[in-house]
């Protein structure tokens, strides 16, 4: 299969399945409100009925804001002006690539979504694979089937990511950088060295990422059981087929192409009315397409794996159980599935 043909391919499969991508946003959402109930709440309490109160309704109130941010605690010191609109995603990248710690009540959020993640995961990659609606009996079962196979992959990730930020971020920025940059008289060097060390640092974060959507691919489609098997076999797929990486730059350039669109559209500053509401609402849209993407990334990566290995020759033995593994059923059903 070719790399268009497969990108195609997914983006019906996620069309296709509506429900995923429904759940997906649910579940975001469901995470996310307690922390904004907290959050709304210490503003109530902060702001009370003062005048300040009627300033921040209208519009920003940036000394409210600066007085709010010196005795925020917790969730409250995540409020600050880089949330609004298109600041937000540029503060979430400065942070990624300056290996900046999370506040803790984001933290747990992460960890907690993660983990959700880690078994809604498998019933997704399985539905995309059978390309047939697998109703909540067999997306649950199949989510249940992966989930500790997916936990176990993810502390092979967690020691991935450890050293990429804990080694090579540090060794980049610390010690290649400072030595690179010593006694340069030009500014505008010194930065496109930086420029140039980020995108090797985030090259390395996205190979990693690659190799570990392969590997719950695999996991997934050939039923296995072992996730460092999963993991190597994965590997093994990139680094033999280069159109798995052709595949993760164009789903990759339709999220730039996304966020490009956000920075356009999106205003500043709300002030009150229909501005505001012109702001909340091109932020869910941008929250609803990045959401549509990831999904994308899963289904395209599965079409494209499927058509090049998921036949009797490369797939593992299932297990006489119920569900059985996409790939088994691919090859029970194969002459009734048009080409």
């Amino acid at each position: 299969m070719s790399v268009p043909r497969a990108l195609g391919d997914g983006i019906r499969r996620v069309n296709g399945a509506p429900a995923l991508f429904v759940g997906m946003v649910l579940v975001t959402l469901l995470l996310a409100l307690p922390l904004s109930l907290v959050l709304g709440g210490m503003l109530e309490a902060h702001l009370g009925r003062s005048m300040a109160a009627d300033t921040a309704a209208s519009g920003v109130n940036y000394d409210w804001w600066q007085e709010f941010r010196g005795q925020a605690t917790g969730i409250g010191t995540t409020f600050v002006p880089s949330i609004v609109g298109f600041g937000a995603v540029l503060d979430n990248l400065s942070a990624l690539l300056d290996n900046e710690p999370l506040a803790t009540a984001i933290a747990g959020a992460t960890t907690a979504w993660l983990i959700i993640w880690s078994f809604l995961s498998g019933g997704v990659l399985d539905r995309y694979a059978r390309r047939r609606p697998t109703r909540a009996s067999g997306f649950f079962a199949a989510c249940g089937t992966h989930f500790w196979r997916f936990v176990r992959l993810g502390v092979a990730a967690l020691l991935m990511y450890y050293v990429l930020f804990a080694f090579i971020h540090p060794l980049l920025f610390d010690s290649i950088y400072p030595r690179l940059t010593h006694d340069l008289p030009v500014e505008r060097t010194a930065f496109g060295i930086r420029v140039g060390l980020y995108v090797i640092f985030l090259v390395l974060l996205l190979y990693c990422n690659l190799l570990l959507d392969y590997a719950r691919v695999r996991i997934v489609v050939e039923d296995r059981r072992s996730a460092l098997g999963g993991l190597m076999a994965g590997a093994r797929f990139v680094g033999r087929h280069p159109g798995a990486v052709v595949l993760y730059a164009m789903n990759g350039a339709l999220y730039v192409g996304l966020v490009a669109a956000y920075a356009l559209l999106s205003p500043g500053a709300p002030g009150g009315g229909v501005r505001m509401w012109l702001t909340l609402g091109l932020g869910q849209l941008y929250i609803l397409g990045r959401h549509y993407v990831k999904l994308l990334f899963y289904a395209s990566q599965t079409s494209y794996f499927q058509g090049a290995l998921a036949h009797a020759s490369y797939t593992s033995a299932p297990a006489v159980v119920w569900p059985e593994s996409p790939a088994a059923e691919a090859i029970l059903h194969a002459d009734s599935v048009a080409p």
